[in-house]
């Protein structure tokens, strides 16, 4: 366990928060801190082929270790963090034994991590937990899961009874930002199939995801001095409110759930010249999907047939879609996955991501990829945390998915 602690803080605590406002890749420079930190990591274990391409990239081989053909299957993951919140001068605390009661992050500033508001700790009593120190996110998000996949592979050298073919590793730049799998060569990657560990709960299964797109819709007003402007002035922040209004009220992240798509609305910039709303849209229904983004044009026709003026632009832009196109066709790649799990006596929660993942757009680009948990909760926030034991059995699932794939191919 202490091994597995070990590595994770030494991730963690290297900030690589990413930027979706630079166009380089990766978007922060500070993001290759980590980077070639891994690089030497996964040379120094045994891995075999490492390589680290001008946009960060990582790959590395385990040569497989049966003489049968076996499919190559692969494991990726991002050392990115969100830009939701800081991820500078990361501070984990450990909490041994946890006695389902409150965790105090923060005295100084009474950050209380509480299982009155966040039930899911109640699952993990008597664990192990790692915490943030309540004023960073932690960084689980994925670092949780490039610590299981190092772990794994360190574990599969060192233990060579255990038979498997050959196996990936990738590790990404930039998914917290959408662009992860953007630059991701999955013909030098070369595997069959692969899987994400970038889910959350212990027993997460997923290969279903949001299809995803942004807007932004500039608001354009008239400024005018105020002492002398009725009738002249054009104030772009009360007609952008009329935009915000037009949409469902109810259809938002904080009201919705299961497979019940969104717009969310997560950025302003206003002043009385002009404002940019910028929203996400979300639906794992591809026909509801396309019902969003034509829902928000329309009301930009309407309020501007209403205002009698070209008031409001909008521009929609496609993020990803919906793996489950791609995954369905070659299911028995969950399976294994689910039965593995089942093996090591983990009940498998198939549901579909409230998000996306860089498996989805891998999976279009012809690398069927699903999401398995890497154990964190809470992300992309202070009250971010992750049970160690859950990254154990995470470890446990990535040695006896690559067990099982030899064996059912021998």
């Amino acid at each position: 366990m202490q091994h597995i602690i070990d590595r994770f803080i030494s991730y963690v605590t290297i900030d690589t928060e990413s930027d979706p406002n630079s166009e380089t890749t990766p978007s922060t420079k500070k993001q290759w801190d980590l980077a070639n930190k891994l690089v030497e990591e996964l040379k120094a274990i045994g891995m075999s082929d490492v390589s680290i391409d001008d946009n960060a990239y990582i790959m590395a081989t385990l040569p497989s270790n049966v003489d049968h053909d076996v499919p190559t299957i692969g494991f990726i993951s991002h050392f990115d963090t969100s830009p939701d919140f800081t991820g500078a001068n990361v501070n984990p605390q450990i909490v041994e034994d946890y006695d389902g009661k409150d965790i105090v992050l923060n005295a100084e500033e009474n950050i209380i991590l509480s299982p009155d508001y966040f039930e899911d700790l109640l699952l993990y009593k008597g664990q192990t937990l790692i915490t943030t120190d309540g004023t960073t996110l932690l960084g689980a998000d994925d670092k949780a899961g490039i610590t299981e996949i190092v772990t794994a592979m360190e574990y599969l050298i060192n233990h060579p009874e255990i038979k498997h073919g050959e196996i990936k590793v990738g590790f990404t730049p930039d998914e917290e930002i959408g662009r992860g799998a953007h630059k991701f060569d999955v013909e030098k990657f070369g595997a069959d199939w692969a899987y994400t560990m970038d889910g959350s709960q212990i027993g997460e299964l997923e290969y279903e995801n949001f299809n995803a797109a942004g807007a932004k819709i500039k608001v354009k007003g008239k400024i005018v001095h105020p002492g002398y402007a009725k009738g002249k002035m054009v104030n772009s922040m009360y007609y952008a409110t009329e935009f915000i209004n037009a949409l469902p009220r109810l259809e938002t992240p904080e009201h919705t759930e299961g497979y019940e798509g969104f717009f969310h609305l997560h950025k302003i910039d206003g002043k009385v010249e002009e404002t940019l709303l910028q929203y996400i849209i979300r639906d794992h229904d591809k026909d509801k999907f396309e019902a969003r983004k034509a829902l928000m044009e329309k009301v930009v026709f309407d309020l501007n047939t209403k205002f009698e003026a070209e008031i409001f632009e909008i521009e929609i832009k496609d993020q990803y879609y919906n793996m489950k196109e791609k995954v369905e066709p070659v299911k028995h790649i969950v399976d294994i996955a689910e039965e593995a799990m089942k093996a090591l006596n983990i009940k498998p929660l198939i549901k579909p991501i409230r998000g996306g993942t860089d498996g989805s757009q891998l999976s279009y680009m012809g690398l069927p990829c699903p999401n398995i948990f890497a154990g964190g909760h809470n992300f992309h926030g202070r009250y971010e945390y992750v049970p160690v034991e859950s990254m154990q059995k995470a470890v446990e699932v990535i040695c006896k998915i690559a067990e099982l794939t030899s064996q059912k191919y021998s």
